[in-house]
């Protein structure tokens, strides 16, 4: 069973910037449409970011323009740099393939983002 481990994650003041990484224990990206999903207290978990095997990359309005998805198949990693971060971002983040979940979650990794 591939294993998914989230990390990167931190206090930052608004508008700063962060790099979360999501590592596979083994080789799913190049077969799979990979998302980044985040769980704010109380919410429900929401879809923020996916790449596709080929690199085609789509974003939720609320983060478009401000954070960027990226891949790296040789390292089975998947990257979400986050910039100008915004209070609403503050949240628990995950990896999973999409649209289905077909792996275990992670432990995520949180963002805390302060004023």
């Amino acid at each position: 069973q591939v294993r998914l481990v989230e990390s990167g994650g931190g206090l930052v003041q608004a508008g700063g910037s962060l790099r979360l990484s999501c590592a596979a224990s083994g080789s799913i990206f190049s077969i799979n449409t990979m998302g980044w999903y985040r769980q704010a207290p109380a919410k429900q978990r929401e879809l923020v970011a996916t790449i596709t095997y080929l690199g085609l990359t789509s974003y939720a309005d609320s983060v478009k323009g401000r954070f960027t998805i990226s891949r790296d198949s040789a390292k089975n990693t998947v990257y979400l740099q986050m910039n100008s971060l915004k209070l609403e971002d503050t949240a628990v983040y995950y990896c999973n393939t999409y649209p289905n979940y077909l792996l275990n979650w992670g432990q995520g990794t949180q963002v805390t983002v302060s004023s």
